[in-house]
């Protein structure tokens, strides 16, 4: 019964979304208890999952050979699913008060929820074919949620996003036919599943497979050149772009790049070659690309987008440090991140929701008037930056402490990116607080009487996620332990 429940957790959110349009809801407020009370008891079933881990394997197709549909929770998965599944209700909360001011909320919260299982599906794939499947379902889900407004902007910025996609898809198949092929199995196995019997002497066929397949699954996660889409997604409701810049589709994309490298290739048969250094010269470019574009955007949504561009290029540097510690400064980036930007994007769609201004300029004195809004956005900028006592701090001095521990030279450049990066984010982030807090002289606070904080569905999921960055930050010990059991493979 545990096993089936690694796919009645994926199947819930898929039905219980496609019905939402079609259920005849008298009133807006039953079909927000519908969906609010479906994401959490779905959140749940996870959780039982993660504290009664089933051991067994769920195929619900067998196509041939090793050819399946299967799901499993293994230590990796068992992170990125408790991640989405605490965050999704908070998440699915917030999206209500903010659509009071959108159109068509029932298609949108149907493919709203849809996502929620497909990335479920993500975390819980057995094999590279069944996580290739369900990464392609993420695409379908979340391209009508890009283009839900049916703007120009809105179709313009779809259009991209599935432009890239399909073409990240495609390089990410061919690394998935020759994991297949040339794989002693199809399951996931830290460490690899390359026989290398069977790959002869073309090792340097094998790593440009690698490189093109980091490169396709690293669309989705923002790598330079791949990254314009996601900036330009932001014209999507808020709720849509937290998901895509802190949880749902970028992340998908840095732990496809994590399964690729420690559970298909295998971080031994990568480290120290020349496609090492080639990948982490690109990420470590983007790391420093993504900060700059955000110190020069002007409109709020699209800076916080190239911040995201640069911090999910954290994620991958650990990926690519390609040692245990490498793996938990990933991890740790890649969960305390998720509480960092969805918070900051809610902020964000907070100020825009209550007051319809976008852009930076456009903030001043709104530190008096939304006092409870931008004192949590405060927080969050400053754990971006990595201030210590909070969560961005760990996550980077795990980054740092790998990239030393593991020799790289390229990597100790790593550590130095880093550090721009937190330059750059401190000039981005404090932009806006300062402005904030800090209006010109002549100011006129009437201007702005209309603005005010917005109620408790938006405020409830800010406050719990500025609690989890205080709590990561002072208390990391426990968190920081289970990655390296993770990378370990002792969990």
């Amino acid at each position: 019964m545990n096993a089936f429940l690694l796919f009645l957790v994926v199947l819930i959110p898929c039905i219980g979304g496609a019905l939402t349009p079609v259920i005849p809801w008298k009133k807006r407020t039953h079909m927000m208890i519908y969906l609010e009370g479906l994401v959490i008891v779905n959140s749940i079933l996870v959780w039982m999952l993660l504290f009664n881990r089933p051991e067994d394997i769920f195929t619900l197709v067998n196509f041939t050979g090793d050819l399946k549909i299967a799901f499993q929770l293994d230590g990796l998965g068992s992170v990125f699913a408790g991640l989405v599944s605490f965050l999704w209700p908070f998440a699915t909360l917030y999206s209500f008060e903010y659509m009071t001011k959108e159109h068509h909320e029932k298609v949108f919260f149907m493919f709203y929820t849809m996502t929620y299982g497909v990335t479920l599906g993500i975390s819980l794939s057995d094999n590279m074919l069944t996580m290739y499947c369900f990464y392609e379902l993420l695409t379908l889900v979340t391209l009508p949620l890009v283009m839900h407004t049916l703007t120009r902007e809105a179709i313009l910025a779809s259009r991209k996003y599935l432009y890239y996609s399909i073409g990240g898809a495609a390089f990410a198949f061919i690394g998935m036919i020759f994991i297949i092929i040339y794989g002693e199995n199809a399951d996931f196995v830290l460490g690899g599943i390359l026989n290398g019997a069977a790959m002869g002497a073309g090792k340097d066929i094998f790593l440009l497979v690698y490189v093109f397949a980091f490169f396709g699954f690293g669309v989705k996660a923002a790598l330079c050149p791949f990254h314009s889409w996601l900036p330009q997604a932001g014209v999507a409701p808020t709720p849509v772009t937290a998901l895509l810049h802190a949880v749902a589709v970028v992340k998908s994309g840095a732990f496809a790049i994590m399964r690729l490298t420690y559970y298909c290739f295998g971080a031994d048969f990568v480290r120290g070659t020349w496609a090492q250094y080639l990948l982490m010269a690109v990420i470590l470019f983007t790391i420093v690309y993504g900060c700059s574009m955000a110190v020069k955007e002007t409109h709020i949504k699209r800076r916080l987008a190239y911040s995201t561009v640069s911090n999910l290029s954290y994620i991958l540097f650990g990926v690519v440090i390609m040692t245990p510690a490498g793996l938990v400064g990933a991890l740790s980036h890649m969960v305390f991140h998720a509480f960092m930007k969805i918070c900051s994007f809610f902020c964000a769609g907070a100020i825009m929701h209550q007051t319809e201004r976008h852009y930076v300029h456009q903030l001043d004195g709104f530190g008096r008037k939304m006092p409870k809004v931008f004192a949590i956005f405060t927080v969050s900028a400053l754990a971006l930056m990595g201030v210590p006592g909070l969560c961005g701090f760990i996550s980077k001095w795990n980054l740092a402490e790998a990239a030393i521990e593991s020799g790289n030279v390229l990597a100790y450049f790593g550590i130095g990116a880093l550090l721009v990066s937190a330059l750059l984010t401190a000039i981005y982030m404090l932009t806006m607080v300062i402005r904030a807090y800090f209006p010109r002289a002549d100011f006129d606070y009437e201007t702005i009487s209309d603005v005010r904080d917005p109620n408790w569905m938006m405020l409830l999921p800010l406050a719990v996620f500025v609690v989890g960055m205080v709590v990561f930050g002072l208390y990391s010990a426990p968190i920081t332990d289970l990655f390296t059991a993770v990378a370990q493979g002792s969990f």
